[in-house]
């Protein structure tokens, strides 16, 4: 394929709830462009698919990372599931009970996580809930049992740091608060409590795990807080029976916590002098960032590389591959801007074919083209070695894909980079190129090579676009469902 078509239009055009999505070329045409393409290289030699994943997973530092390219949801439990058979440690670095990653057993069994680490599968792993992550207690204990119950064991094999500050049900009615103040400017956030939990660690009255260890003062931090909260919060009911309740049930967790319980800043440097492999796992995605997402539409972590130095306690020069999991569309949750959004039939399209409901929240997610403008952003933060491109698979069924290329502006001015400007967003333009689909079913393929050329050209224009190699392709939901290119 020589050239490819790309196509210039107001980033609301797409939006038309109106237009069938099979007929959207049409309407684009008026405004269409031709940009040269270097032509697709041949397709690899073929080898087994068992030679490449071995070859690929081998070559991974004794450090590496997971770590999401857009807004989330990208599908990084399952790369996280399937390359932790090969570490002996599976560690969180941040966010809470706001990530959902969905994985499968190797018998199809679907397991939704939150907080436990998605290398809980493995029997051999350990798993670390860093000091970066904030953890409601029920929650957790909640997700433990659920795992234990389908043949899960836990015991032993999480560790959650003693540095961890505590969600607490309040933190979740005040998220629901906060939401209902900006009515109309909402986050979107998933109301668990995430951003308040932040809050009270950044006002620095939070309350970590190693505090229940001290529970002759533990009923006056805690008071502190919840009386912080009534002050603001005129709707915010308290008083000492709420605040005995909240520390009786608090003695309770802290015996049923104490065997997890451990320094982790000091497990994780031994284990990197002990030369033991290590998997980091990022919930949310770069896009969610709070320095360098769509703020003020973002998380309260740092996802992004960053993260996992102060979400855990290691050094920046042990830290070795990072993978960038990035779909071949886009998704998000929630408010905020998203430059290359499908509304109408042809989201819905996406929508339903790609299963897009959250994990955590069953929201229904928007959906729209990949944007390479924001995925070149997202690799240059985090200077990712590879990307891992899932769910390919459910653009098999379209006549035509389209790539969102460059942002310009009215006067056709080229924007060089993702702004932080959320008015810019809303009015800039999208530059697409639009290839071939493949019209076939691809989620039973497992070598590169026996991909539609189509679908093949599809994976090598984004690698050439992005300037990072794909090195992971799924095409389905299960373990097995993945190609290693």
């Amino acid at each position: 394929m020589n050239s490819i078509s790309s196509v210039t239009f107001d980033s609301h055009a797409i939006r038309n709830p109106h237009r069938p999505f099979s007929s959207r070329r049409f309407y684009l045409a008026r405004n269409l462009v031709v940009c040269s393409a270097k032509p697709v290289a041949p397709p690899p030699t073929k080898l087994a698919a068992a030679d490449t994943s071995a070859a690929r997973i081998g070559s991974l530092s004794q450090v590496s990372g997971v770590l999401g390219c857009q807004w989330g949801d990208e599908g990084k439990g399952k790369l996280v599931d399937v390359l932790g058979q090969h570490f002996e440690i599976v560690a969180r670095c941040q966010g809470g009970a706001n990530a959902g990653h969905t994985i499968y057993n190797a018998e199809g069994k679907k397991f939704a996580l939150h907080l436990v680490p998605s290398g809980i599968l493995n029997e051999d792993t350990l798993c670390v809930i860093g000091n970066g992550v904030v953890v409601h207690l029920p929650g957790l204990f909640k997700e433990i049992d659920g795992l234990e119950s389908s043949g899960v064991s836990c015991q032993g094999r999480i560790l959650v740091s003693d540095r961890v500050h505590l969600l607490f049900d309040f933190h979740q009615v005040v998220d629901g608060l906060r939401e209902a103040e900006l009515a109309k400017s909402f986050i979107g956030t998933t109301k668990r409590g995430i951003g308040p939990c932040y809050s009270s660690k950044v006002n620095r009255n939070g309350i970590r795990v190693g505090d229940l260890r001290q529970m002759d003062t533990f009923p006056q931090k805690l008071d502190v807080i919840l009386s912080d909260v009534a002050l603001r919060f005129k709707d915010f009911s308290y008083g000492p029976d709420v605040l005995r309740e909240e520390v009786e049930k608090y003695k309770r967790y802290t015996e049923r916590l104490e065997p997890f319980i451990a320094d982790t800043v000091h497990v994780m440097n031994e284990a990197i002098t002990q030369k033991r492999k290590i998997l980091v796992e990022g919930g949310q995605a770069t896009m969610l960032d709070i320095d360098f997402g769509t703020y003020p539409f973002v998380t309260s972590s740092s996802p992004s590389a960053g993260g996992i130095c102060t979400g855990l306690g290691i050094a920046p020069r042990v830290i070795g591959d990072l993978i960038g999991v990035v779909k071949a569309y886009t998704t998000r949750v929630g408010s905020g801007p998203f430059p290359t959004e499908i509304l109408g039939s042809g989201g819905d399209l996406l929508r339903f074919a790609g299963q897009e409901f959250g994990t955590t929240t069953g929201r229904p997610r928007r959906c729209g083209w990949l944007d390479i403008v924001a995925l070149k952003y997202s690799c240059q933060i985090n200077g990712f070695s590879s990307l891992n491109l899932t769910k390919l698979d459910v653009l098999s069924d379209l006549e035509e894909i389209q790539l969102g290329i460059s942002y310009k502006l009215d006067d056709g001015t080229l924007i060089k980079s993702f702004p932080s400007d959320l008015r810019l967003l809303e009015q800039l333009k999208v530059e697409y190129e639009v290839l071939p689909g493949w019209k076939s079913d691809i989620s039973s393929v497992r070598n590169y090579s026996d991909l539609p050329k189509a679908a093949r050209q599809y994976v090598e224009r984004v690698e050439e676009l992005v300037g990072v190699p794909i090195h992971y392709i799924g095409v389905g939901p299960g373990r097995d469902a993945l190609i290693y290119k």
